[in-house]
């Protein structure tokens, strides 16, 4: 009997190195498949098919194909609220013609045998599901040394792939349990005390706008937020300011943020440049005409000091999917004080080909939520518009964000950036005329959705020969 049940562990590896295959038997464990199954069984599965489930408990996680072919059918049973012991998971399999496959009435029989009460449950549900990661940490691993012999090979994509592959596994390891409302109550109540304590002051990360900080206290940790536009808005030059605002602070009021800004449009380089014009003051045509004052020199030469040393990091990588993208971030995060994340823009993100392009959108978005959730810091997404709001000549809306009705959903907080809503009467077409050609105008930043807090519109200024934005400016009551 040992003998057998010794030959039924073992499983042949195959070495993928080119060199002699060797046998290796890999990590399970035999008695305590039996004693999860049994426990299902035992009970009759109202209360410990939820445990295993809530476990990640899927029928990979059995190492015996045997198992493999018990646990679908508890499952199955389960689903259909019907009651489960040996004899209707016997006729369950019996209609299947998987019956004798298994061994039998008999091998259910010693299954059931192996406990004699389920009430370690959890504890076999724990032993089962980490053999079952070890298992796949090997076969990642193995996957991975057969990639490396590879000539055709690219160094970066293994790396990238190795990495996304461990990860899953480590994404996949923590059950999604519910939690007892004491836990997150106290992060209320502290978030609530810092609150009391800063007297309406910003709790999560400002973003330098005075009225969008008003309206949101901040962006917080775990947040997805969302900024769209149509083409040429100034998408990228709102993320840009928000992003020097948060790493260049003004001194004495909050401490600098380190930022991520994914560029998957604009080169590092453009998106530098446009920084230093824009803090400096510097109209980017009269640089790039070589007429600037020595005043101006100056003040690009403070300025890219200053920026040389702000914590912010940029990834112009182009063709990126979700996975490598959080991958990316991870890895940062875990070197340095990451707190917010920018990402230009959501449609430039790869997505599975295989799927219709609606689908791939709800996965990045989705994707995009969780790497908040998962590296706790607020993210920042650019995004696009379709033309409904200009061909209807109106101010965008909800339903105008591009190709999937699922990033509104996944948004926790969703603002349209658009110009200045007109009437129709020739005094307004006139105005509109007249800040085409200033270089100064006014935009709105529309907050369409906001989980936690007020919808409404944040009035800001575009100054248009340095790209940047500013606190709103009554171009109506100054000399502009």
């Amino acid at each position: 009997m040992a003998n057998r049940r010794a030959s039924e562990r073992k499983d042949v590896t195959a070495d993928t190195t080119g060199s002699k295959p060797f046998e290796r038997p890999r990590p399970h464990s035999v008695d305590f498949e039996q004693a999860l199954l049994a426990c299902c069984i035992l009970e009759g599965g109202q209360e410990t098919v939820p445990v295993c489930l809530q476990g990640k408990i899927t029928c990979d996680s059995f190492y015996v194909p045997a198992h493999r072919v018990m646990w679908q059918a508890i499952v199955d049973l389960f689903s259909d609220n019907a009651p489960i012991n040996e004899l209707i998971l016997s006729d369950k399999l019996d209609s299947r013609h998987q019956l004798d496959g298994i061994g039998g009435v008999s091998y259910i029989n010693r299954v059931c045998d192996r406990i004699d009460t389920p009430a370690h449950i959890v504890h076999y549900v724990k032993r089962v599901r980490d053999l079952e990661l070890v298992r796949r940490v090997i076969d990642v691993s193995m996957k991975n040394i057969s990639r490396a012999y590879s000539d055709n090979e690219n160094l970066d994509d293994f790396i990238e792939q190795a990495e996304n592959d461990i990860f899953a596994i480590s994404d996949d390891r923590l059950s999604d349990a519910a939690v007892h409302v004491g836990n997150p109550l106290d992060a209320a109540v502290n978030t609530l005390q810092l609150m009391l304590q800063r007297r309406g002051d910003i709790v999560g990360v400002a973003s330098g706008f005075t009225d969008l900080d008003k309206m949101l206290f901040g962006f917080r940790e775990g947040d997805m937020i969302v900024i769209a536009a149509r083409p040429s808005m100034g998408k990228t030059s709102l993320a840009m300011n928000i992003a020097e605002n948060v790493v260049l602070p003004e001194k004495n009021v909050r401490k600098a943020v380190g930022t991520l800004f994914f560029s998957l449009e604009m080169s590092a380089e453009q998106l530098a440049m446009r920084l230093l014009c824009g803090r400096a003051g510097v109209n980017m045509t009269k640089l790039r005409e070589g007429f600037i004052s020595k005043r101006a020199s100056e003040s690009l030469l403070q300025s890219a000091n200053e920026l040389k040393s702000a914590p912010l990091w940029i990834d112009e990588s182009t063709n990126l999917t979700i996975l490598e993208m959080r991958a990316k971030a991870r890895r940062l995060q875990s070197k340095e004080s990451i707190g917010l994340i920018i990402v230009d823009y959501l449609q430039l993100i790869n997505g599975d080909n295989r799927l219709p392009r609606e689908q791939q959108i709800s996965e990045i978005s989705r994707g995009i939520k969780a790497m908040a959730k998962e590296l706790k810091v607020p993210v920042i997404v650019l995004s696009q518009l379709n033309r409904e709001s200009e061909k209807e000549r109106r101010q965008p809306r909800l339903s105008d964000l591009r190709e999937s009705g699922a990033i509104e959903q996944d948004a926790d907080v969703v603002m349209l950036l658009s110009k200045q809503q007109f009437s129709s009467n020739g005094d307004d077409a006139q105005e509109q005329q007249q800040q085409f050609a200033s270089d100064v105008v006014p935009r709105e930043l529309i907050i369409a959705k906001q989980r936690n807090g007020p919808v409404g519109v944040v009035p800001l200024t575009f100054i248009k020969n340095l790209t940047k934005f500013e606190n709103y400016i009554d171009l109506a009551a100054c000399e502009c």
